[in-house]
């Protein structure tokens, strides 16, 4: 899972930018990298595979001058090997003016690099990533209009990704795109983020807005504007981050492993609150979108989760069906739809997952609304694609998962 931050206003952009990434760290990779576009005008690019450490190694020994605006990363590889010339950013055009950064997999990037090759594009890598770069840059070139140009490579795009752009021609703008792989914006003061989550920029700003499937986003330090790829405007709902910069470090624990372990009580009281009644009795108004507090309106109830949110989900049907008195059935997001499996207007599936962007429960989720059943949501991240997606949404609060 790489780790994405962009930042543009007033601060140190590589002090934040390194920042981000270091809160990222959890996420895993093999390389770290950053661009920025200095106060002269200049595009400066410094990456290194291995630990982060290793940047912040290569920046003391070749320092960047002041800037204001840049994009960050850490890589998890996927085309090609984690070496110095795979790692993000990745520069594009003849000149080297333009820096992207990019989360997922571009699944038709070696058609779009032959018509680049035939074109004289020269490559440096052997990423997939390096290919939208160059798109993005020759399209620039073209048009002179970067968010157009953007725009229109986006759409030629398959796969899944959240994409940065900055170009030196335009020091004041990051352009962003997301499909299938999360993103989210945090708004400050004279000066706005972008991040993979909230921890990129949770030390900055709680505000944040989570960016929706196929969005454009426009990001300069006074303004945000969002767009769909078709152009549109879009409008993303803020929410509030619940949690602290503080909450992401290990607190003297000697790992996150086990200060999540030793976390587990007050998580669920976190997830609590606020739902217990004077009498001690659970009560989730968000089930009423679900209808699921209506007799009769679900007949049988199917869990969707991966990994130890599939194990959630087994205990959890062992307390729905003895209370409940509904069958329940807990299936592997990764299989559901591709078996054919029966539910209808009657059915409610529950969706499990933390990060509410694991990619086989969203496409699960998906399924089952086109066969018209009701999805409810049990998630740990505001904003998120699952719960954005689902008829209903029970957030855990149980504070940022780093382990």
């Amino acid at each position: 899972m790489c780790g994405i931050v962009g930042y543009v206003g007033p601060k140190s952009t590589t002090e934040v930018l390194l920042g981000g990434l270091r809160r990222l760290e959890y996420r895993g990779y093999d390389s770290a990298g950053i661009s920025v576009v200095d106060t002269a005008g200049v595009l400066n690019t410094r990456k290194k595979a291995g630990k982060l450490d290793n940047l912040v190694a290569e920046l003391a020994e070749h320092p960047i001058s002041e800037a204001h605006i840049g994009i960050g990363h850490t890589r998890w590889a996927t085309h090609g090997a984690p070496t110095d010339q795979n790692a993000h950013p990745h520069l594009g055009g003849v000149q080297h003016r333009l820096a992207l950064i990019h989360n997922g997999i571009i699944e038709n990037f070696a058609e779009l690099k032959a018509e680049l090759l035939a074109n004289g594009a020269k490559f440096e890598s052997e990423t997939d990533t390096e290919v939208a770069a160059h798109l993005v840059a020759a399209e620039f070139e073209r048009t002179g209009d970067l968010v157009a140009a953007f725009t229109k490579v986006v759409n030629r795009l398959h796969g899944a990704f959240t994409i940065l752009v900055i170009d030196q021609d335009q020091p004041d703008v990051i352009l962003a795109a997301r499909r299938n792989a999360p993103l989210v914006i945090g708004l400050g003061e004279g000066e706005n983020f972008l991040g993979s989550d909230v921890a990129a920029f949770v030390e900055h700003t709680k505000r944040a807005i989570s960016v929706g499937q196929d969005e454009i986003v426009v990001l300069r330090a006074g303004s945000v504007q969002i767009l769909g790829f078709d152009g549109s405007e879009k409008h993303g709902e803020e929410f509030t981050v619940d949690w602290d910069a503080s909450a992401a470090s290990k607190g003297g624990w000697p790992s996150f492993m086990a200060k999540e372990i030793a976390d587990q009580p007050q998580a669920v009281a976190d997830t609590l609150m606020g739902r217990l009644d004077s009498h001690g009795k659970v009560r989730l108004p968000e089930l009423d979108a679900v209808g699921a507090h209506a007799n009769g309106a679900i007949s049988k109830v199917v869990i969707v989760a991966c990994g130890t949110a599939a194990y959630a989900g087994e205990i959890a049907r062992y307390a729905i069906e003895k209370w409940a008195r509904l069958s329940v059935a807990v299936e592997l997001a990764h299989e559901f739809r591709y078996r054919d499996p029966v539910i209808d207007a009657g059915t409610l599936v529950i969706a499990i997952s933390q990060s509410g962007e694991t990619m086989d429960t969203l496409m699960a989720t998906r399924y089952a609304k086109e066969h018209g059943a009701k999805v409810l949501a049990v998630c740990n991240t505001q904003g998120a694609t699952l719960a954005r997606e689902s008829d209903a949404v029970l957030y855990t609060h149980a504070g940022p998962e780093v382990a």
